[in-house]
């Protein structure tokens, strides 16, 4: 116990005897009271939790990693302020490069400076590595342990076949996205012919893959027209995708791109005259808003676990961070990371990752979102989903990204039971 909170003690003793001397209050009201302002006091507080948030600060994705740990340092402030627990969060940022090998050095770099929490969510390839690292870095190290809080990586292996008792995902996965994007398009009639373009890693293929297993489940009419993936943060000029894209008559693409690979896109869509309509996980992310201007509009849909008319509290924080950054907040999943971070220390009193990761284990939380929870057998957050639509900013729906006059217009709430898929995980619990 510091210094400080042993003198407020000793003020309140006082207090409480003198009441007591006095005759106005009793010896065991007394001593009720002690206990509720004890019980009731931050058990932490003055104590410093580390994360290190590796991501690209640098090549055609840095806009992204820029907002993304901005995101992070500001709600790093919110919530040392007013978690349960009373720690202090402080965010450290590291460039991977968005690169598997340059992660494993970020890591190394952070464990030497004694960091116990590592986030990341940039390339599910990342991803996967660090879930390697860590696994073996834990099992070397007892006494040691590192929790991997991952806010974005969206690949379904990360909790299935490759699940890790250490990793917890706090974004919807890509079976449950494509799940509820395709419940919606199930019922959107006019969509006859598909095409699949997406990023050259693992991310991509799984888009592929559950969007082939998805709609011939659920619209068997449909038919997939092409596909195509590119590498990953290193096309700038989409017009030859475009153009055969148009060639093959689709009038859908769905897409998991994201960074400048979905900005270039669909600025590559709008300047060469495509009509059609795109299926997305990420419209609302660093510079594709601009691409889309009002051109877009009706024409691109968004599935995702939240947009940006959500009203209180994240209204608030939107704002707040537009002014303080002149920028947009978009990743939601870093709210969700202090707040289950500061439920599970506190409720185990402690910041040590065992602890902590027992606990957050099965943890049922209210967030902006709805009523949330880090499912047990896999470490998948379970949530709602949200299809939106690009078109006009209103009074209705009045926050505008990139100050493009337009907005994401939410269309329909899928609750987590709609979007909630199986897992294979046979986790390894120490």
């Amino acid at each position: 116990m510091n210094k400080l909170s042993m003198a407020v003690r000793r003020v309140w003793g006082s207090f409480l005897l003198a009441m007591v001397t006095a005759g106005i209050m009793s010896p065991a009201s007394a001593w009720a009271q002690t206990q509720d302002k004890a019980s009731t006091a931050k058990p932490l507080a003055g104590q410093s939790v580390k994360i290190a948030w590796i991501d690209p600060l640098s090549g055609l994705m840095a806009p992204v990693g820029a907002n993304q740990l901005k995101s992070f340092q500001f709600f790093a402030d919110k919530f040392s302020a007013t978690n349960p627990a009373g720690v202090k969060f402080e965010v450290i940022g590291i460039d991977n490069k968005l690169s598997p090998t340059e992660s494993l050095n970020a890591l190394k770099s952070a464990l030497d400076q004694g960091v116990r929490y590592i986030t990341q969510g940039n390339g599910s390839s990342v991803a996967l590595a660090l879930v390697d690292a860590i696994n073996k870095h834990n099992e070397r190290n007892p006494g040691k342990e590192v929790i991997f809080l991952n806010h974005s990586a969206v690949d379904p292996d990360l909790t299935n076949s490759k699940c890790s008792y250490w990793h917890f995902r706090f974004d919807a996965d890509t079976s449950m996205k494509i799940e509820a994007m395709t419940t919606f398009m199930r019922d959107q009639k006019d969509i006859k012919k598909v095409y699949l373009l997406n990023q050259n890693y693992s991310h991509g293929t799984q888009v592929v893959r559950y969007s082939k297993e998805a709609l011939a489940r659920k619209r068997p009419e449909v038919q997939i027209v092409g596909e195509d993936l590119h590498p990953l943060a290193q096309v700038r000029d989409f017009s030859p995708y475009i153009a055969k894209i148009k060639a093959s008559g689709a009038d859908t693409v769905i897409t998991g791109n994201w960074g400048s690979d979905l900005a270039l896109l669909v600025k590559a869509a709008m300047e060469g005259g495509y009509t059609g309509k795109f299926y997305t996980y990420y419209t609302g992310v660093t510079g594709t808003p601009t691409a889309l201007g009002t051109q877009g509009a009706g024409k691109v849909y968004q599935i995702a676990y939240n947009h940006y008319n959500m009203g209180k509290p994240m209204e608030g924080w939107v704002k707040e961070f537009n002014q303080k950054f002149n920028d947009d907040f978009y990743t939601g999943s870093v709210v969700r990371i202090f707040e289950i971070l500061g439920e599970a220390m506190a409720m185990t009193k402690s910041t040590d990752p065992v602890k902590v990761a027992a606990a957050m284990e099965g943890l049922r939380f209210k967030s902006f979102n709805g009523d949330l929870e880090m499912r047990k057998t896999d470490h998948q957050l379970q949530q709602p989903l949200y299809m939106s639509v690009w078109d006009k900013a209103s009074s209705k729906f009045p926050y505008s990204p990139e100050k493009t006059g337009m907005t994401l217009v939410p269309v329909k709430e899928f609750p987590p039971y709609v979007s909630s898929t199986p897992t294979s995980c046979q986790m390894k619990r120490p």
